[in-house]
């Protein structure tokens, strides 16, 4: 499947993502009585419409299990029947709110919010979502003062300052801005944060000299700046007479990343178009904020709190498609596609982001198993747009997915097609396309094209691991095979697949103590993977480790591998490597 472009990446400062993880999202979390993290295992889809349980217990039940699989939906229609039997339970009042907030209604989360605070002023999520509202209303007097009351504490460490600078803009007391954002900490990595809110309220509060030197600045601190940079500051040179600024700008942008952003800003340039703000008011600042502390909480532990201070932002900026899209991002890995679905679809067409929610939904429908509809969805955007290869690659990596390699190679050719001068970036169309041509026996097509995707990238792991792995199993430019492994190790050792193949290098290569060193490893880093159990069964076999090797087969078909592979790894349990080849 496609590797999508998080939206995390679109923020202004993706080396602070490690400020929040260790814990300091702890105390707000477990304040609000919701989990860190829900199981490890893969999510079981709850009925769209459950049987309301007949008890409050019974309710309560169903509201953990749908909690756990991040059903906000029906976990909130649940604890609602729970509460309606104990109306006064703190706990219980607590759990509500968050699941209201993590489900986007944050309307219905307000009143909560006030009980929350009135029993326990402490409790800073129930108290932000008070000052969210406060500027959303454009009451800033208010939500200055009651910013003053929040606790420091965990992700509120961060978001206060922000937004207590953003009201004080609002209620025209710029002069207290700086103060307030140093309120923020010296925290490692936040300095492109403070940065780029300290230029958007002088941005906004047209403090132009200011904010044009806060623009410089950012540009010339990360190379290359975020996508969200390039917008914010391509618009200010564009609003403010400086065509000749913003064309450099979106042109280098371009040419490390397509982007809607960078082709329209190119495109109203030409045509002499001003566009409106970015960030037009102190409350679009305010969700900025909180969309940005999002983007920073999008990992793992932290995602469930993203996905909180996502929904403040869309909540504070109704047409925020770049909130939405994190919405959407972070349903799709809790494993609710409709969710994530119906985000995608609310992204209007007169949006920059709309082509990018049109090929998410595509990939989200074949996740669905409305197969179909997705190819139809990416052909459709082919034809209106044919100088874009993306859906055509979409396409082929759909395709590629369902094991229909001969289209999926036919769908990159024809994408390729559309790449008039391919860049470092375009390794990865050949990269795709090599791997369809070697699952449809067309070997000679895709080493040329695992070649070529080496050409413009040379050390990217991916590829060296590819065309690596497949020289050695096939006995051809051994040498040269394990060299490429071995670097591809050296630049993601702890990717387990990459692992893997450097241990069945050496295993190919008849050095089976090491193959068994390498495989241990790999298989501690993805224990469930059918294929690196195999493999390591073989390996134990060949050291003489014989009952191990029976222990790692019958682990490979515990996880299901092909119908092909379980049939070789039968095998070997009936006979060994005796009468059958390895892997």
């Amino acid at each position: 499947m496609t590797k999508k472009k998080p939206i995390k990446t679109w923020a202004i400062a993706a080396a602070g993502a490690a400020i929040i993880a260790g814990g300091l999202l702890a105390l707000v979390w477990w304040k609000a009585g919701m989990p860190l993290f829900a199981s490890s295992s893969a999510p079981i889809p709850v009925a769209e419409e459950p049987v309301t349980p007949d008890s409050a217990l019974g309710a309560y039940l169903a509201v953990l299990h749908a909690q756990q699989e991040h059903d906000y939906t029906n976990a909130t229609s649940f604890i609602d029947r729970t509460m309606a039997d104990d109306p006064d339970n703190f706990d219980l009042l607590r759990r509500a709110f968050v699941l209201r907030l993590s489900e986007g209604r944050v309307a219905d989360s307000v009143d909560l919010a006030r009980r929350i605070v009135a029993h326990d002023g402490n409790n800073g999520l129930a108290a932000l979502v008070l000052l969210e509202q406060a500027i959303k209303a454009g009451d800033f007097e208010g939500a200055a003062k009651l910013a003053s009351t929040i606790p420091r504490e965990g992700a509120q460490r961060y978001s206060v300052p922000l937004l207590l600078a953003w009201s004080d803009a609002g209620r025209g007391q710029a002069a207290l801005v700086a103060k307030d954002i140093a309120g923020t900490g010296d925290t490692s990595g936040l300095g492109p944060l403070k940065e780029i809110h300290t230029t958007l309220i002088a941005d906004v509060t047209d403090q132009t000299d200011q904010a044009a030197s806060g623009y410089k600045a950012i540009i010339a601190e990360v190379n290359p700046p975020s996508l969200r940079v390039v917008q914010l500051a391509g618009n200010f040179y564009e609003r403010h007479n400086r065509p000749d600024d913003a064309r450099a700008l979106y042109q280098s942008a371009a040419s490390e990343d397509d982007s809607d952003i960078t082709a329209s800003g190119l495109d109203r340039i030409a045509k002499n178009i001003i566009p409106p703000r970015v960030v037009a008011t102190p409350a679009d600042g305010a969700a900025e904020a909180l969309f940005d502390l999002a983007s920073l909480l999008d990992q793992g532990e932290t995602a469930d709190a993203a996905l909180v201070y996502a929904q403040l932002a869309l909540d504070l900026k109704p047409d925020f498609a770049l909130a939405g899209l994190l919405i959407g991002e972070i349903r799709e890995q809790q494993g609710r596609d409709a969710s994530a679905l119906a985000i995608y679809q609310s992204i209007g067409g007169d949006s920059p982001f709309s082509w990018t929610a049109q090929l998410r939904m595509a990939l989200v429908l074949d996740a669905l198993g409305r197969t179909d509809e997705a190819k139809a969805q990416l052909e459709a955007m082919a034809k209106q747009y044919p100088d874009r290869a993306e859906p055509l690659v979409e396409l082929g990596d759909i395709e590629r997915s369902h094991s229909d390699f001969t289209a999926a190679a036919a769908s990159y050719t024809e994408g390729l097609a559309r790449v008039t001068d391919p860049s470092p970036r375009s390794w990865r169309i050949f990269y795709s396309r090599g791997v369809a041509y070697e699952r449809s026996d067309q070997w000679p097509k895709a080493e040329a094209d695992f070649k070529h995707a080496l050409e413009l990238q040379p050390d990217q792991p991916l590829v060296l691991n590819y065309l690596g792995y497949t020289w050695v199993d096939k006995g051809v430019n051994l040498d040269q095979g394990v060299h490429m492994i071995q670097r591809a190790v050296e630049l993601q050792p702890n990717d387990g697949y990459i692992v893997d193949s450097l241990g069945w290098a050496y295993y190919r290569l008849g050095d089976f103590p090491h193959a068994t060193e390498t495989l241990e490893r790999a298989i501690e880093m993805l224990p469930e993977d059918p294929t690196i159990n195999d493999h390591l069964g073989d390996a134990y076999w060949q050291n003489g480790r014989r009952l191990e090797a029976l222990y790692q087969w019958r682990r490979a078909l515990q996880f299901k591998p092909d119908a092909d592979e379980a049939q070789k790894i039968e095998g070997k349990l009936d006979h060994g490597l005796s009468n059958t080849s390895g892997g």
